[in-house]
């Protein structure tokens, strides 16, 4: 009975040093950046980076970008005049320039109600550019 019990202990001791020793190896876990802030190991530009691709932003820039190629392309086929195209680019320099002010005014990102708001301007763009 007691080398029954001593065996029990000494597989108590064993199982405690071993959970002991992987928990001071376990590497510790820095928590995850929020949508708010850029990780604090990064280079100004690397954070600079990291706000402009933010989820929302990259959104509303890729629609942006595509806006101004539908438009150029309508320019140089003749279905839209320079001067509509040239409207046209400066809505859409406009709302980027929005974009930019929210997200300067919001560490880097752009709320959901600021995307909803530059989607709008940007569906009434996307119409311009159809109807031409």
């Amino acid at each position: 009975m007691k080398k029954h019990q001593i065996l029990i202990a000494a597989s108590i001791v064993v199982m405690g040093f071993v959970t002991g020793t992987a928990f001071a190896q376990a590497p510790a876990q820095t928590p995850a950046p929020t949508a708010q802030q850029a990780p604090a190991n990064l280079t100004p530009d690397q954070k600079a980076q990291w706000d402009k691709d933010h989820p929302r932003r990259a959104e509303v820039n890729s629609r942006l970008k595509n806006q101004n190629a539908r438009t150029d392309n309508k320019v140089a086929n003749g279905k839209m005049s320079k001067a509509e195209g040239a409207k046209i680019h400066a809505e859409d320099h406009a709302i980027r320039k929005e974009e930019r002010s929210d997200a300067k005014a919001n560490g880097g990102h752009i709320t959901k109600a600021e995307k909803k708001h530059i989607n709008h301007q940007e569906n009434k763009v996307s119409h311009q550019i159809k109807t031409h």
